[in-house]
């Protein structure tokens, strides 16, 4: 029984992957994923929602049950190991996307489901390589952009309580209490209203120069080239890691070729082998053999006669 089961597993599984693995299908779902971020789009004009409002959630429950068919599908490619399945993060996604518009919470909350909905667009990562190296450039950089926003707040909060320190009296505006003083100075970061800035602070005190270029080479230059370091290291990590999960496919892919070949070879030396047993043989020495004997024989009844027949 078990063995039965474990059978049919293994045939629902190739069955649902054939399907799958299909370039069809890849183009099928990016093209639903594309339907609906249209039909979300469209939601947007008001008047096209009156007029067109049965249409509009006659077609949304309709991209809802392609894509529960399609997890379905995916499920059933992994029938004979379910643990490949949620190793997958991107199946772990579109496993949640997907059972969540089931939900009667969300169901209920227009606003929710729309943010479901949403989401079900950055599932087009899963069919392009690029933007899903960059996704993941994106997670693997965050460790390292926390960082980075440490040494931002604590760059800006000294900068901000010199600022208040020497400004405040003379430009309460933009320095008059800690907040004020770290919202110009962010704001100063991107070097807008730089110019305006400096020539306001030159009024107060020319050391102001000092103050706003040593705050522009360490906040506009030093902490975004450490910033674009750290993402493209992410980056460079994201690409390593996508080859290495291509890697065991393509070793998959030339031994599943050798062993056809190999296959392939041994049907050929069955055939010959075949074709030499329903070929008659004739043992090389028998003609020989067979006139010794008889030889032999004659030798021995003359003998017994008493001498050679004449």
């Amino acid at each position: 029984m078990a063995a039965s089961v474990s059978t049919g597993r293994v045939v629902l599984a190739r069955r649902c992957r054939v399907i799958t693995e299909a370039r069809w299908f890849a183009v099928g779902v990016f093209t639903l994923i594309l339907v609906n971020a249209g039909l979300l789009a469209i939601e947007t004009y008001a008047g096209v929602v009156e007029e067109w409002h049965g249409w509009l959630r006659l077609a949304e429950h309709a991209c809802v049950a392609a894509f529960s068919v399609e997890i379905l599908l995916r499920l059933g490619a992994h029938a004979d190991r379910p643990g490949g399945f949620f190793r997958d993060p991107w199946n772990l996604f579109d496993l949640a996307v997907v059972l969540s518009s089931f939900l009667p919470v969300v169901r209920e909350n227009a606003t929710v489901l729309r943010l479901l909905r949403l989401a079900r667009v950055l599932r087009t990562a899963r069919f392009l390589p690029q933007l899903r190296v960059v996704l993941v450039a994106v997670g693997r950089s965050l460790p390292g952009t926390l960082s980075f926003l440490l040494v931002g707040a604590l760059l800006l909060y000294v900068y901000a309580m010199v600022g208040w320190v020497f400004f405040a009296r003379n430009d309460p505006q933009h320095y008059g209490s800690i907040g004020r003083a770290v919202l110009t100075l962010f704001l100063l970061m991107t070097l807008d209203g730089i110019g305006e800035a400096v020539h306001a602070g030159l009024e107060i005190s020319r050391w102001s120069i000092v103050y706003y270029a040593s705050y522009v080479l360490l906040a506009s230059f030093v902490l975004v080239n450490v910033l674009i370091g750290v993402v493209i290291t992410s980056l460079d990590e994201a690409r390593d890691m996508e080859r290495e999960e291509e890697s065991p496919t393509a070793g998959h892919s030339l031994l599943s070729a050798r062993i056809a070949a190999a296959r392939s070879a041994l049907d050929d030396l069955e055939e010959e082998l075949a074709r030499a047993a329903s070929t008659p043989v004739v043992p090389v020495g028998t003609e020989g053999v067979a006139d010794t004997r008889d030889s032999s024989t004659r030798q021995l009844a003359d003998t017994a006669l008493g001498g050679p027949r004449a």
